[in-house]
């Protein structure tokens, strides 16, 4: 035993030393980073389970705006800044248009539908639900007009609750998400309906877990961890609810009598697959059209909801800005204007604070990795194909070689010295490239529509529970701020 032990530990450390070696040669292809070591990477320290914008503005000032991470085997590189962001998505764009299959990723979406897949299945599905959305009437009055419902209806849920504590994040995720419903399913919910609630928590469950530490687990241990119960589980039970109740929705509409009248997304897409089924693989199909509805669902919910959840916390605690804004809206617009996004441009201290809320909330964690499809350039190194890499579009809205005041909640970043409007080039909410945000003239229209009319109704304030609530973010996939009741005190 002992003779086999003498023999097998200095085997394992001569082993040990060429992949020690192996790996530094590796490094010298890749940005500077932090010392890996092998098998592990990068996660020899803790702090590097947390991967957060602390960390990596920390990391910038020490490796520059384009650095390297290991976890495990696999190398990350991070863009930093506007600059770099910028320059890594929109210099050559085609070259990094992939997404990485990471094993949660791929998991979760199987390489289908349009936020998780790459390659021919991403092009063809996005191309897809591009055209049909735009035919459906996104970017239209008829869609506006829609979305001056939803706030009416918005409106009168905060009437009803006659001044008294409200927590608001569930009725503004179900204002925004009955506009994608609408277009997708061709019907909205109600705020009694049990479903909804249902697929919000899904919602919920899923976007808690897609950036934390069992996401990046899952990615480098995925044969471990797919045998080991936590959040991540969780994720996927949701996903296969969702999934479920598409399904549901599919079939209902596979019955209608109006079946082919292309009415809302799914009629559209059963059309599609109906006219190329007899092509040899067709990319329409179930699967695709499942994991497309999904993913229309979940970025047509999430994001705006929580942006909008941010704008009345804001409002509460910046009463001179809340009331700059009704003094505008007052002064512009006639009483009972039902305000329509073209008057954004008569209201460009309201356009401001919209936009100003949009950077500072800062809701993508970090923002989706991308994967170099081919060898590509970005500023002075080469990135070679099939690297992963994250443009950390947070980097982009809080860098102070852009904004005047970056960590201060400042309007005055969106006006010019006349008091006009104007939009910087760093303000990137929605991404850049080729996969930049697929419904970002309909989150632009909501999250105005939405913010002015409130504010034209109501004068919100903290109720008394909440008063000494903070606004740093609750981290997950998306940052929302910590749950807040507010008061809606009508004009």
């Amino acid at each position: 035993m002992l003779a086999l032990s003498s023999i097998f530990l200095p085997l394992a450390l001569c082993l040990l030393v060429v992949q020690l070696v192996r790996l530094q040669f590796k490094r010298r292809l890749y940005p500077p980073g932090p010392t890996p070591l092998p098998f592990i990477g990068c996660l020899w320290n803790p702090k590097y389970f947390h991967f957060n914008r602390e960390l990596l503005s920390e990391m910038s000032k020490v490796y520059g705006n384009i650095f390297t991470l290991w976890f495990g085997p696999y190398p990350v590189i991070i863009l930093q800044g506007y600059q770099a962001v910028k320059d890594g998505l929109t210099t050559h764009p085609e070259n990094v248009s992939g997404r990485p299959q990471l094993a949660f990723f791929k998991e979760l979406a199987k390489n289908k539908g349009i936020l998780l897949s790459t390659g021919l299945t991403w092009k063809q599905q996005r191309r897809f639900s591009m055209a049909t959305l735009k035919t459906l009437g996104m970017g239209r009055s008829a869609l506006e007009y829609q979305i001056q419902e939803e706030a009416e209806s918005l409106v009168d849920v905060f009437r009803k609750s006659e001044g008294k504590p409200m927590n608001p994040n569930f009725v503004l995720n179900l204002s925004v998400s009955n506009v994608i419903c609408a277009l997708v399913f061709g019907h909205r919910f109600s705020i009694e309906d049990e479903t909804f609630h249902h697929l919000l928590e899904a919602i919920e469950n899923i976007f808690s877990v897609s950036d934390n530490i069992a996401s990046n687990l899952y990615n480098v241990f995925p044969r471990i961890m797919q045998h080991i119960p936590g959040c991540h589980q969780k994720a996927f039970s949701s996903r296969d609810f969702v999934q479920s109740f598409i399904r549901e929705e599919i079939k209902k509409h596979q019955e209608a009598e109006h079946q082919g009248k292309d009415q809302d997304f799914i009629d559209c897409y059963l059309a599609e697959m109906e006219k190329t089924k007899n092509q040899p693989q067709s990319p329409y199909d179930e699967k695709n059209m499942v994991q497309c509805v999904f993913d229309l669902f979940l970025g047509g919910t999430d994001t705006s909801g929580t942006t909008l959840y941010w704008a009345l916390l804001y409002m509460a605690f910046y009463s001179d800005i809340q009331a700059k804004v009704q003094q505008e809206i007052d002064t512009v617009l006639p009483p009972g204007h039902s305000i329509c996004y073209e008057d954004r441009k008569k209201l460009p201290y309201t356009n401001a604070v919209v936009h100003e809320i949009q950077r500072f909330s800062n809701i993508i964690w970090i923002g989706m990795p991308r994967f170099c499809i081919r060898d590509t350039k970005i500023q002075n190194f080469l990135v070679r194909k099939g690297s992963t890499f994250f443009p950390n579009m947070s980097s982009a809205l809080y860098d102070a070689n852009e904004w005047e005041t970056p960590l201060t909640f400042n309007p005055n970043h969106f006006l010019d010295k006349d008091g006009n409007f104007t939009c910087p080039e760093a303000f990137i909410p929605f991404s850049l490239g080729h996969r930049a945000c697929l419904g970002e003239n309909l989150a632009k229209t909501e999250i105005f529509l939405f913010f002015s009319k409130l504010l034209q109704m109501f004068h919100f304030h903290l109720a008394e529970g909440s008063k000494d609530i903070k606004l740093e973010p609750v981290l997950g996939a998306t940052m929302k701020p910590h749950d807040f009741d507010i008061c809606a005190s009508p004009r």
